[in-house]
């Protein structure tokens, strides 16, 4: 197993040291919250957005005094983006430091794995990004999901299908992950039901250098859409390299991840212009605090924030809530407040409910985002929209 790297000390990060119970409480000191995220790796730029905006929300909570007069502290840890060093990492949270609730992870195998870390030893873990259905299905009673399962993150686009797009036939292209196939299976049951012929449903290895075989496949078929289901590197290469072979569909749409990052925009260039995406969140979004979350992360580090920020920045407040409800600080207690949580965050609403196979499981609306003249737009639904969408986009060659 590998070995958990060096501890990293921060403003912020998220699982938990004792707080009711804690000395700490007493002599109004503080208390450490630890989170394991990716900050190497391929996924360190989602893991880098979500440790800066976990600090941003704890330095925010703690100039208001913190919880019941006690600041968070946060210990963040590296996982490399590892399920195995994710787990040892929450292993020694759980086993050696005695933390009685688990907050964060990125991505679905990670989370999947710390999961059931935590279901084990019977201690309260928060998910706020791993999206594959899976991890909510387990009937689980300690887990709970700040974010929408993946099935459900396409729910803007076939909105946008239904009242725009009406396409007839569509390619889809993931990469072999929990989360690329849990979105991309959500994406070909709803076509098979509503009459969208899948030319192409096909599988990629992540991180690789040449998608010019598979791309080749999908410019012969000559679908209405293209989607995919990739990380960042994966998702600006996949542009690029539509760009070089001239594939012209009505739309190139993302289903969510690398595609609403902003480095999207710098790694595919003008290849990004007017590629759709899914998406959970926008600064558009009629969220109390959405705007500024979105203003004062960009001021603060120089750069924007996707839903993937926002998320972490809402885990934190949710965090705090639970621990302000709580009477003590043992699992039992936290998972019984984390249950009884109802409350408006930047990200959105966040209550847990339990529905058909999840358990546990936040729910809300999903968007749609484009990329218009070189920056993110809100495009659906209409009522939230921050730009008109273009549909169908223009061909390669016709592009100014």
């Amino acid at each position: 197993m590998t070995k958990p790297r060096p501890m990293q000390l921060a403003t912020l990060t998220l699982l938990v040291t004792g707080l009711a119970a804690s000395p700490l409480l007493a002599q109004g000191k503080t208390f450490t919250v630890g989170v394991p995220l990716p900050l190497t790796g391929a996924e360190a730029k989602f893991g880098e957005m979500e440790k800066q905006a976990y600090e941003m929300a704890v330095d925010e909570i703690n100039a208001k005094g913190g919880v019941k007069g006690v600041k968070l502290v946060l210990d963040i840890q590296d996982s490399g983006g590892k399920p195995e060093t994710a787990t040892a990492i929450v292993e020694k949270f759980i086993g050696t430091n005695k933390y009685p609730i688990v907050v964060g992870e990125y991505t679905s195998q990670c989370s999947y794995a710390v999961a059931g870390v935590a279901e084990k030893y019977k201690v309260p873990y928060l998910v706020v990004t791993g999206a594959a259905d899976k991890i909510t299905q387990q009937g689980w009673k300690y887990i709970y999901r700040l974010n929408p399962p993946a099935s459900l993150y396409n729910m803007g686009v076939f909105g946008f299908f239904e009242k725009v797009a009406k396409p007839k036939s569509i390619a889809i292209l993931y990469e072999n992950t929990d989360f690329g196939n849990s979105t991309s299976k959500a994406m070909k049951e709803y076509c098979d039901t509503h009459g969208v012929n899948v030319v192409l449903s096909e599988g990629y290895q992540a991180g690789g250098v040449d998608f010019k075989p598979i791309l080749q496949k999908v410019k012969s078929l000559r679908p209405d859409i293209v989607y995919m289901v990739s990380y960042l590197m994966d998702a600006s290469l996949l542009m690029r390299q539509s760009k070089e072979l001239d594939i012209n569909p009505q739309a190139f749409i993302g289903g969510g991840a690398g595609h609403t990052l902003p480095e999207f925009l710098q790694n595919a260039a003008d290849a990004s212009e007017f590629c759709m995406s899914a998406t959970l969140w926008t600064p558009q979004a009629k969220y109390p605090g959405a705007k500024d979350f979105f203003d004062n992360f960009k001021k603060k580090f120089s750069k924007e924030p996707d839903y993937h920020g926002v998320e972490a920045y809402a885990a934190a407040y949710v965090l705090a809530d639970v621990l302000k409800r709580t009477k003590a600080n043992t699992p039992e207690d936290l998972r019984e407040a984390l249950a009884a949580t109802d409350m408006m965050t930047a990200f959105g609403p966040v209550k847990f409910k339990s529905w058909g196979q999840f358990t546990n499981q936040n729910s809300m609306e999903t968007l749609v985002l484009q990329v218009l003249k070189g920056k993110f737009e809100t495009i659906w639904p209409p009522e939230g929209a921050s730009a008109k969408y273009v549909y169908p986009v223009p061909r390669w060659r016709d592009r100014k």
